[in-house]
């Protein structure tokens, strides 16, 4: 299969290689959705304290955000299938480990190796649609499709570990084992062979010093509010050099993790700063929500989930039809309605108190939090994949993953500091304080979806004087 893939009926074997990619996706939102639901009770069991608990979900995304850059190279250069499936059997075995663990330290580790693992399975994922499907239709109707089964992934995962907690958190690590397994047969089985491999070799350093940087750069925020002025200074000018050696290191090696003229795509860009925000945002306010509901509130894992479920849900059946609206009115214009969604969301529920109403505070504020979704992610992935060539597919996927993940990590690590740092005398206040964090990250990826509008409007301006200019001339 190749990217000449643009007619609208597809064959049984684009479909079989669709649903495998579909199933992973489904897979790696299954699994974030249901250890956040189980966070409550992994921390009474471990007897891990808040800080502590964050890295549970922190040391997943950043084994995710830290190598993905390396796992869309590793994609475009040893091949999209092969780097899949070994990946895909490394998150088997790490699901499996995850549960089985009795120590808090050594969960958080289960937890990094299996983000590493995802590394390497999502840009591969993304890459192998992106370079099967043309540009345009055919590539955005395949995106609405692999989107949707990451929210139904996500919707399911939340009731599913609302049932499981009942019986015990461990079970919400081992059920994803038998769903890796069916998915590693059927991919061996249905992902095509004989892909044509890329030239070039590894950047291991670019790997490592990105890799330390994301992670130091969590480790500080985290431990910001314990330690004296001068640690965190320190560490954030260490996190300055890491990144500017980073930079230093792509522009002078042979075969750069990442090629950084492609930053010179101000769509790309701009998808990956939304991305941050958007997967950031959410990821601070849903470790916030999980907190309020099941130890303030004293609901159910299920109740929990349940309060969730209607965002899942309409990110699910919106998804499908993302598509087709791209197509029609552009990307833009969607992140932009999505951003206000978003924003609206998070100030409802700055009224959270200690009797929240459901019909008037929790379903409305998850709906609009469903909205957001359902217009931004898939129209963030069409605009940062759109105009990059094939052999950079893997690249501009690891991009976008990465920021994702990077900024779950960073606004996490700050919605904890303040949500631990708050009174213990007026929880509500240091609740409604953390939650304003995602609200002030809103409003920032509101002002960059409006700039990308604008410079829409201006670029077809541009255009437009200049096909006039050249009218003239002739």
């Amino acid at each position: 299969m190749t990217s000449s893939t643009t007619d609208e009926r597809w064959g049984a074997p684009l479909w079989g290689a669709l649903s495998v990619l579909c199933a992973v996706v489904f897979l790696d939102a299954l699994d974030v959705s249901m250890v956040g639901v189980a966070l409550p009770s992994i921390q009474a069991e471990l007897g891990m304290s808040t800080g502590a608990l964050q890295w549970v979900v922190s040391g997943y995304v950043l084994g995710y955000g830290g190598l993905l850059l390396l796992g869309g190279r590793t994609a475009d250069l040893l091949g999209r299938r092969r780097v899949f499936l070994l990946a895909l059997a490394v998150f088997a075995v790490a699901s499996l480990l995850g549960g089985l663990m009795n120590d808090g330290g050594m969960l958080i580790a289960a937890r990094f190796v299996k983000g590493m693992s995802a590394a390497f399975t999502a840009p591969a994922a993304l890459s192998i649609i992106t370079t099967t499907f043309a540009e345009g239709p055919a590539r955005n109707r395949a995106l609405s499709i692999f989107t949707a089964c990451g929210a139904s992934g996500f919707s399911l995962g939340l009731v599913l570990s609302g049932l499981l907690t009942q019986l015990g958190w461990r079970w919400t690590f081992i059920m994803p084992v038998p769903v890796a397994i069916l998915a590693l047969a059927a991919g061996l089985r249905l992902l095509p062979r004989g892909e044509e491999r890329g030239e070039g070799g590894h950047d291991i350093l670019g790997a490592v010093l990105i890799t330390a940087a994301m992670l130091l750069l969590v480790f500080t925020v985290v431990q910001a509010p314990d330690v004296a002025l001068w640690r965190t200074v320190l560490s954030a000018a260490a996190v300055a050099a890491l990144l500017a050696l980073f930079v230093r290191v792509e522009r002078r090696v042979r075969h750069p993790l990442v090629r950084l003229g492609i930053l010179r795509s101000a769509p790309l860009v701009r998808a990956n700063i939304g991305l941050v925000i958007l997967f950031g945002s959410y990821v601070g306010f849903q470790f916030v929500a999980m907190q309020y509901f099941q130890n303030l509130l004293g609901w159910s894992a299920l109740e929990t989930a349940l309060a969730f479920l209607p965002a899942g849900l309409l990110v699910a059946v919106s998804s499908t039809k993302m598509g087709d609206l791209a197509d029609r009115f552009g990307t833009a214009r969607l992140i932009v309605l999505g951003s206000i969604a978003l924003l609206a969301g998070y100030v409802m529920f700055l009224r959270l108190d200690a009797h929240p109403s459901l019909a008037t505070l929790v379903l409305p504020g998850m709906a609009l939090l469903g909205i957001a979704f359902g217009l931004s992610f898939p129209s963030l992935n069409i605009q940062a994949t759109n105009g990059v060539s094939d052999d950079e597919q893997g690249l501009a996927s690891g991009l976008l993953n990465t920021s994702g993940q990077v900024g779950g990590a960073v606004v996490l690590a700050i919605v904890t500091a303040v949500l631990t740092s708050g009174s213990a005398s007026d929880p509500i206040g240091a609740f409604r304080a953390a939650i304003v964090v995602s609200v002030l990250f809103a409003l920032l990826g509101l002002a960059v979806a409006v700039s990308g509008l604008r410079f829409r409007s201006r670029s077809r301006t541009a255009g437009a004087a200049a096909t006039e200019k050249v009218l003239e001339t002739v």
